[in-house]
C-alpha cells in the first residue's frame, strides 16, 4: 500500500511539474508585444495627406521673390517672415516686418501669422527646413524654407563661403563616377515609445521632440572621420550620381515615402546622414525622418562642402548673395 501511496505520489509530483514547465516554455515563446505606434503615426500621415513627398513639395522660395513681396504695393502679398537666428543678430539686421522666433517655438509663433504665406528665414537655409517640416505637419502646408537663408538676402550675412569646399575629395572619401552604391536592405519599422492616444497626439508630440532637439546637422569631418558608423543616403538622382560619384559606403534612397514603404531602406539601428547638394533639402528629410523614430542627422552644406570645384548646379558662389536692405 505504502509503494503505491508513493507511486501515486510520483505520478502527481511529475504531471505538476510538467504543466509548470510547459506552463513556463509556453511563456517563453510568447512574442513581445508589437510596438503600435510607428504604425499609428504612419496611417495618421498617409491619411491626411502628409507623407514625405507631399511635405517636400514646392517647399523652397528664393530671396528675389521674398523680396518682391515685400515691396509690393498690395500688403495683402506680403509674406508672414519668421527669422529663427539668434535674437543677437536679428537686431543687428533682420528683413523688414519679420518676426524672431526659435526652432522649438517656431509653430506658436507661426499662429500669428493672419493668413499670410510664412516663410522661414535662418543662416543658411538648413536649419529652417527642420522649422518647415515642423510647420507643414502643424496646419501650416504651405510654409516655405528661403533658398540659402540670410547669406542670400545679404552679403554681409554670409555664412556660406567659408562653409564650401572640397573635403571629400581631400579626405579620400569620395567614390568617383562609374563606382558602386551600396546595397539596399530592407530594416522594416522603426520603434517609437510614447503613451499618446491617437496619430493626431502622437505627431504633435514627435514634432515638439523634435524641434526641442534643434537642428540635427553633422559636419562632413565628422562622417568622414569614421563613415562605417553611419548609414549615409545620397538624396540625388541616379543621374547625378553617375554624373559626380557619391561617398564611399552611401546608398540611394530616392523615392522616399511611407507609402512605398522605402523609409524601411533607412537603418533605424545607428545614426542615419542624408546628403543632397546644399543641406537644405537633406534638413527637411531628416527633420522628418526624427519625427518618424529615426536617430536622423543632415550633412551640413551638402555637396558645396564636398564636391565644391566640380559642381555645375546647386552651388554657392559670389552670385547667390543679394543685397537686400536690412532693417536693425
Amino acid at each position: 500500500m505504502k509503494n503505491l501511496f508513493r507511486i501515486l505520489f510520483a505520478t502527481v509530483l511529475f504531471g505538476a511539474l510538467f504543466m509548470v514547465s510547459c506552463t513556463k516554455d509556453d511563456e517563453e515563446e510568447v512574442p513581445p508585444v508589437e510596438n503600435k505606434n510607428f504604425a499609428t503615426l504612419k496611417t495618421y500621415l498617409t491619411t491626411n495627406d502628409m507623407d514625405l513627398p507631399k511635405v517636400l513639395d514646392g517647399w523652397i522660395t528664393t530671396a528675389a521673390v521674398v523680396y518682391a513681396a515685400d515691396t509690393s504695393a498690395d500688403p495683402s502679398d506680403d509674406f508672414y517672415v519668421i527669422d529663427i537666428r539668434s535674437a543677437a543678430d536679428f537686431t543687428t539686421g533682420h528683413i523688414e516686418n519679420s518676426v524672431n522666433s526659435t526652432l522649438a517655438d517656431i509653430v506658436t509663433t507661426a499662429g500669428g501669422n493672419g493668413g499670410k504665406p510664412i516663410i522661414v528665414v535662418c543662416y543658411t537655409g538648413q536649419g529652417a527646413g527642420h522649422g518647415v517640416v515642423a510647420l507643414r505637419l502643424s496646419g501650416f502646408p504651405t510654409a516655405k524654407v528661403m533658398k540659402w537663408g540670410m547669406s542670400g538676402w545679404n552679403g554681409n550675412n554670409d555664412s556660406w563661403t567659408p562653409n564650401v569646399g572640397d573635403a571629400a575629395v581631400t579626405s579620400g572619401q569620395w567614390e568617383p563616377p562609374t563606382g558602386d552604391l551600396g546595397t539596399l536592405v530592407n530594416y522594416g519599422d522603426p520603434v517609437i515609445e510614447s503613451s499618446a492616444a491617437d496619430g493626431a497626439a502622437l505627431l504633435t508630440e514627435r514634432v515638439t521632440a523634435m524641434l526641442a532637439g534643434g537642428f540635427k546637422g553633422i559636419t562632413n569631418a565628422d562622417v568622414f572621420a569614421d563613415p562605417s558608423s553611419y548609414f549615409i543616403n545620397n538624396y540625388w538622382a541616379l543621374t547625378d550620381v553617375e554624373h559626380y560619384g557619391h561617398i564611399k559606403g552611401a546608398v540611394r534612397v530616392n523615392p522616399l515615402s511611407l507609402a512605398g514603404e522605402e523609409y524601411q531602406n533607412y537603418n533605424p539601428s545607428v545614426t542615419a546622414v542624408t546628403y543632397c547638394w546644399t543641406g537644405q533639402t537633406s534638413s527637411m528629410i531628416t527633420a522628418y525622418m526624427s519625427v518618424i523614430g529615426y536617430d536622423a542627422k543632415s550633412l551640413k552644406f551638402g555637396a558645396n562642402g564636398m564636391i565644391h570645384t566640380a559642381l555645375t548646379s546647386h552651388k554657392w558662389t559670389s552670385t547667390s548673395a543679394k543685397n537686400y536692405p536690412l532693417v536693425p
